[in-house]
């Protein structure tokens, strides 16, 4: 398929084809027309709330590459790990959950077969003694499908990821953190005019949010700065690596990020919109989910409702790549909508941004802090808090 966008009203091959898809899936009924119809409009929408997609109707590169992965089951292919250009697919997602399940660590359930779920297959594979090479073949499925009815479902790597951030321990100091502003002018969504505010909103927030973190210690990452780096642990990606959602998540993966913090601004048809809302990677009622990206996406969606009047539109599963393909905690948070005229008001003010960028940053640090250490939403500033994390653990870390 071209790299395209279809829609209600396009005809031909490829229109032909993603019908075809959605019949595969039971979205569809009678045979897949080679219009696109009101009916696969329709469909396509139930497919996109379904797998935690951007609800718009529009079959996009994103949206078509999941409907081709939604078609594989598990067996129907052998699966392996190819550097660079993964498998993915229900198949792998049900192979990681399987796993997951019989207590092996195959990385976050997300339907990547990446280095994670290899070696949680050779792990598989040593214990019930077949060649651990990593390949889910007919003997491991073999194997998965004869045990998976002995085990019952749990959440294993919530507990993991409870476990590190207790290791990572409270202070800031050496921490990693993406700040990816989203760049509007160049995905499309807005109009020039709209796009150039929201991005110039984003852009300046990111900037205090780094100004915030670089002195307490913490290398913090831009997916763009738009000017050139200067400030001791800053490190901005180069324009070259694109601004899709795949590359701004292999730019977090490369840096080793600690967390990834996506900054947004949406937008609507209806002038009436309006509000925050927060990010994280998962499937709504699947059981597919990152604890530690809802945990963080509830902390940042909390402190910037509690400092600021926007309106609490709360947190909320999505499998947008830029949030599945990272490896870290991730979260997306959308500051208002730029076609509401009391939210746009907002992102031109300042010391709104201001405000914002401080709710981010101790959002940040309250990740780390534990039950004992922490405080109430919104009711301290960043010095207020990190001086009550000095008097319970002590001077800080040099």
């Amino acid at each position: 398929m071209e790299k395209m966008l279809y829609r209600e009203g396009d005809r031909g091959a490829a229109v032909q084809q993603i019908g075809h898809l959605l019949g595969t899936l039971g979205l569809l009924e009678s045979a897949p027309p080679n219009r696109f119809d009101l009916t696969m409009d329709r469909a396509v929408r139930a497919f996109q709330q379904q797998r935690g997609l951007t609800v718009d109707g529009v079959v996009g590169p994103d949206t078509y590459r999941r409907l081709e992965e939604a078609r594989w089951r598990l067996g129907d292919r052998v699966l392996t790990h190819l550097p660079g250009r993964p498998l993915a697919g229900d198949d792998v997602l049900t192979l990681q959950q399987r796993l997951l399940d019989l207590g092996f660590k195959a990385g976050r359930a997300d339907g990547i077969f990446g280095a994670q779920t290899e070696q949680g297959v050779r792990d598989f594979q040593h214990n019930i003694g077949v060649p651990a090479d990593g390949t889910c073949g007919p003997a491991t499925l073999k194997a998965l499908r004869r045990l998976s009815p002995l085990v019952s479902g749990g959440a294993p790597n919530a507990l993991r990821a409870q476990e590190r951030i207790r290791e990572a321990g409270p202070q800031l100091s050496g921490k990693v953190v993406v700040i990816d502003p989203s760049d509007h002018r160049v995905t499309g969504e807005l109009p020039r005019d709209l796009a150039d505010l929201a991005d110039a909103a984003v852009l300046d927030v990111a900037r205090r949010v780094e100004g915030r973190l670089v002195p307490l210690g913490v290398q913090a990452h831009l997916t763009r700065a738009g000017r050139a780096p200067s400030a001791r642990g800053r490190r901005a990606a180069d324009r070259s690596e694109g601004f899709s959602e795949t590359d701004r998540a292999g730019f977090a993966n490369r840096v080793e990020a600690d967390l990834c913090v996506t900054l947004h601004v949406d937008a609507s048809a209806n002038p009436a919109a309006s509000g925050c809302s927060a990010y994280f990677y998962g499937v709504d009622g699947k059981g597919v989910w990152s604890s530690a990206g809802e945990r963080f996406a509830g902390l940042v969606q909390r402190e910037i409702v509690a400092r600021t009047d926007l309106v609490d539109l709360r947190t909320h599963p999505k499998t947008w790549d830029v949030l599945r393909r990272t490896r870290m905690p991730a979260v997306r948070i959308d500051l208002g909508y730029i076609t509401h005229p009391a939210d746009a008001a907002r992102l031109a003010d300042p010391a709104f941004r201001d405000v914002v960028a401080e709710a981010v940053v101790v959002a940040v640090q309250r990740f780390y802090l534990s039950p004992e250490t922490d405080t109430k939403t919104g009711l301290m500033s960043l010095h207020q808090l990190r001086a009550a994390l000095d008097r319970h653990d002590g001077p800080p870390a040099r």
